[in-house]
């Protein structure tokens, strides 16, 4: 079914928009929500969250992404649930592991002022992925964003996982040398 015609059943109330969402989005989603979580009960528990969310804020919003806002939806409530469930000890997800890559990149966010430029370094960050090559910016974002693991960007990016591996250390490097020539580090 069509995206928009999801949309509509969201917006008409109709119970049947939570079913097409999951025959078309469910397997997507839940690979987002395992590779934060890596826990399959966590997962189709954040997965079912979405729906709710979806079907709680359509009648507010619109998307014209179906596919990015539900990423986003579960994206937020999956990290929620993994903060929740990981506040004394980390687990090994991928989004752990992802995080901890970063780690020499970005600061950790504690402070009020850096709350307030939050959004500037968003900024900064995404005109950096802009002059990235195509296959280095989707390597980037399949391992940062989709938290993908390293076999898999390597697969889907056409190269070893030591080739990805090195290919993902020089661009955090290169976002380093880039955040601290604009100030953030």
């Amino acid at each position: 079914m069509e995206d928009e015609r999801i949309v509509d059943l969201y917006w008409a109330r109709s119970e049947r928009a939570i079913s097409e969402t999951e025959t078309k989005y469910g397997h997507y989603l839940h690979k987002i929500a395992m590779n934060i979580l890596n826990d399959q009960e966590d997962t189709q528990e954040s997965v079912n969250d979405t729906y709710l969310a979806a079907w709680n804020s359509m009648p507010d919003n619109r998307p014209s992404i179906l596919q990015a806002y539900l990423a986003k939806l579960t994206r937020r409530i999956s990290i929620d649930r993994f903060r929740y469930k990981t506040r004394e000890k980390r687990g090994a997800s991928q989004y752990a592991i992802s995080l901890s890559e970063l780690e020499e990149c970005l600061s950790a966010g504690n402070t009020t002022e850096e709350h307030v430029e939050a959004g500037l370094l968003s900024e900064s960050i995404a005109a950096y992925l802009e002059n990235l090559p195509p296959k280095t910016r989707r390597a980037f974002l399949g391992r940062y964003y989709y938290l993908d693991s390293m076999k898999e960007v390597a697969a889907y990016c056409g190269m070893t996982e030591a080739a990805c591996k090195s290919l993902l250390h020089r661009t955090r490097l290169g976002l380093k040398t880039h955040l601290q020539k604009e100030g953030y580090l």
